[in-house]
């Protein structure tokens, strides 16, 4: 018995907007991952795209999946954006349910719409934000491991951090809060706000928040290393405005382990 060959539409593909979940611990990253002479590493990406494929009878090359933001191994995500492009049998308002029941349960859809016309998830990104937790604690966070950074011999200045903070709102050339070898040729970003911040739920947590325009290859996870020697007396708030002033990396602080930065959400439009 061969195969059914898929005979594509007469019609064009429906685009399809995802807004994403998922706890990075046991992934590679968003993008997809096929190291030479090795099994693909596991990604959100590659865990998604064989479900759509499955489920809607579409070849990889057909759905054309992107996500709006590359999220590093480890990173988690509570808004990521995805599109797709497929001729979709399942109503819109049961998609998210009927891909939920195929994926793993460390990812979760927490929303599909078809997506506005021209709609493109990396280009029409207007802001985005991320959360960097850290445990400021001396016991080990056992049960948090997978979600902070442990941060433990100094009790953090949140006062001081927050002065630091502020000074990278604005537009700046932001590369000396970028890793070497980012491959952007424009290091230009607007960061519209920056906080740090305690929860009463998590009581000895520290959180810092950053919304931006968009963000160079490890730049908040080096923003909060930064903000963190301010808050530990080793760098004054002004470190961030020579920071700034330089473009040099080697005068920021260091970057943070993956595991405490979550993608919070992405906003298209004004």
């Amino acid at each position: 018995m061969t195969q059914e060959t898929h005979r594509p539409s007469p019609d064009p593909p429906t685009r399809y907007k995802l807004t994403l979940a998922y706890d990075g611990s046991a992934f590679h990253g968003w993008q997809k991952q096929h190291p030479p002479g090795q099994e693909p590493l596991r990604t959100v990406q590659g865990e998604l795209e064989a479900v759509l494929v499955r489920l809607l009878n579409t070849p990889t090359y057909m759905l054309g999946l992107l996500g709006a933001s590359r999220t590093d191994s480890g990173v988690h995500a509570l808004g990521q954006v995805a599109q797709f492009d497929a001729h979709c049998p399942i109503p819109i308002e049961r998609l998210a349910r009927a891909i939920n029941a195929r994926l793993p349960n460390d990812m979760e859809v927490r929303s599909a719409e078809v997506a506005p016309p021209g709609f493109d998830c990396i280009g029409h990104v207007t802001n985005k934000q991320y959360r960097y937790r850290v445990y400021n604690a001396e016991h080990k966070p056992l049960w948090r491991r997978n979600a902070v950074f442990h941060c433990f011999g100094h009790t953090l200045d949140v006062g001081r951090m927050n002065d630091a903070a502020r000074r990278l709102v604005g537009t700046h050339n932001v590369e000396g809060f970028a890793a070497a070898g980012h491959g952007r040729a424009d290091t230009v970003r607007t960061i519209y706000g920056c906080e740090v911040l305690t929860d009463p739920a998590y009581p000895h947590e520290v959180h810092v928040t950053i919304r931006g325009s968009g963000f160079l290859y490890h730049m908040v996870r080096i923003i909060a290393g930064t903000l963190i020697e301010v808050g530990r007396g080793r760098f004054e708030p002004t470190q961030i405005d020579r920071i700034l002033e330089s473009a040099d990396r080697t005068l920021a602080g260091p970057t943070l382990p993956p595991q405490g930065l979550c993608l919070e959400w992405i906003a298209y439009g004004a």
